[in-house]
């Protein structure tokens, strides 16, 4: 495999002016950050390029795109750390000048690049417009990089482009799992099975087990003929659930915590009603992974076992506890799954938590991105 080309390899970056792209899309309360884990983590390719003397200018992007979706509150948080300037208006004739006017050292953040309407076609406009802002270009948004967006896979085509060391990171973290130590666990949460059948197929074949929950594992229950009630599941696949169901390697939640008009209760899966929901897996599940998790070398986790969104967490809670527990080398991606561990007290707790949920699933599954194949060309 092709090596990345990276940052730390740039001989002299003073005065240089860096498009650095990174994942700002932190979750926002009343205008306030509730999770500020992925600035935490740019943190040091931003410290790095400032150290060294490079201009940096951020391309980013939170929410949608809509003309409400703002980086300000972002740009105020980094702003209590080192000093930050925020261009308000993506387009404006005038970035280019004052990209030119910083300083070594200075770092300016360009407004919500998905307020510009090239950015997610990849248009040549939305290319030229940000290639004229910098010199080189640095890639930090391991999380975006499965997106085929001018700011990913666009601008390396026409300026010097380089990894930065959070993206290196991951990469190099996320790829135990294709020569991975033994015991090996992978567990997938999450919903949409449709999108995750290649990567059940790729790890009921490399890992030792692999435990399925969420809403991924309903469709699951229905091959094998258990009701489901009233849960959701992904109507686009009735077929080729046999093969998985068929392998030793796999494993599935033998008791759910299930919601119904009288409130929530636990269930064996033998005994979900028509009336039930299925929004967790239930505390005998737990109990059974616990001498799997004991014995683990390696665990790599994307997606929570419950019905986040209504706050049915303690099951992924509970195993997220046991892991960190263990002697495993921890691998921990998912947005929702991220946002429990920031609940319990800190990523600290495991070897790695990525920054990714779609890129870590597509990632694992594929062995690059586009982001990445673009900084490799």
């Amino acid at each position: 495999m092709i090596p990345l080309p990276s940052v730390l390899d740039v001989s002299n970056l003073q005065g240089v002016r860096v498009l650095l792209r990174l994942d700002l899309n932190v979750p926002l309360e009343h205008g306030e950050i509730r999770d500020p884990y992925r600035i935490t983590e740019a943190l040091p390719t931003l410290e790095y390029l400032r150290s060294k003397g490079a201009r940096t200018i951020i391309v980013s992007h939170i929410g949608k795109g809509a003309p409400t979706d703002t980086l300000r509150p972002v740009a105020d948080y980094l702003g209590t750390m080192m000093p930050v300037s925020f261009l308000s208006d993506v387009d404006s004739p005038k970035n280019e000048a004052l990209s030119h006017d910083m300083k070594d050292g200075d770092v300016l953040m360009l407004e919500n690049i998905r307020h510009h309407r090239g950015e997610e076609t990849n248009d040549d406009a939305c290319v030229s417009m940000l290639a004229r802002l910098g010199d080189i270009y640095v890639n930090d948004a391991f999380s975006v990089s499965h997106r085929t967006h001018a700011s990913v896979v666009g601008l390396p085509k026409v300026l010097p482009h380089y990894a930065g060391l959070r993206l290196m990171k991951e990469v190099e973290q996320l790829s135990l799992a294709f020569q991975p130590e033994r015991p090996f666990l992978f567990i997938l949460g999450g919903a949409k099975i449709s999108t995750k059948m290649p990567l059940l197929h790729k790890f009921l074949s490399l890992a030792d087990h692999v435990l399925v929950g969420g809403a991924t594992v309903n469709n699951l229950f229905r091959a094998k003929g258990l009701s489901i009630g009233k849960s959701v599941y992904d109507a686009s696949v009735e077929t080729g659930l046999d093969e998985i169901l068929a392998n030793p390697r796999l494993i599935m939640p033998i008791d759910v915590v299930v919601k119904n008009d009288s409130g929530s209760e636990i269930r064996s899966v033998s005994e979900v009603t028509s009336g039930d929901t299925i929004v967790d897996v239930g505390p005998d599940t737990i109990s059974h992974m616990e001498h799997i998790i004991g014995k683990a070398a390696l665990i790599v986790w994307n997606g929570p076992l419950g019905f986040y969104e209504e706050g049915f967490t303690e099951g992924t809670k509970e195993l997220l506890d046991r892991i960190s527990g263990s002697r495993a080398t921890s691998v921990i991606g998912g947005g929702d799954t991220v946002a429990l561990i920031g609940e319990m007290g800190g990523v600290d707790r495991f070897s790695f938590v990525s920054t990714g949920g779609g890129a870590m699933l597509d990632y694992l599954a594929h062995e690059t991105l586009p982001g990445i194949d673009a900084l490799r060309a």
